[in-house]
């Protein structure tokens, strides 16, 4: 029998995400406007904005995404850090 998921609770008595849902959303994110600017294919928006391919799909998986690497990104989507969280987040 699987025990019931546990979830962090604020001092306030609020749920609390945990960091991996937070880099999840921050994927979809990504995805989601590097479809928009008409890149169906990850590999190419990587390589034509100079990143690496394989750690630019750890980046819409959520995984391994440092704050200076999505800078990087959301400057490649051609937008700003406050557009980029505008969608999608809490």
């Amino acid at each position: 029998m699987k025990s019931p998921e546990k979830k962090a609770i604020s001092k306030k008595g609020q749920s609390k995400k945990s960091p991996n849902k937070d880099l999840e959303t921050l994927g979809k994110r990504i995805k989601e406007l590097r479809i928009k600017k008409g890149y169906t294919n990850y590999e190419y928006f990587a390589y034509e904005h100079d990143i690496p391919r394989a750690q630019y799909g750890r980046y819409e998986k959520g995984e391994d995404l440092r704050y200076t690497n999505l800078v990087r990104v959301v400057s490649a989507l051609g937008i700003s850090l406050k557009e980029f969280f505008s969608e999608g987040f809490d």
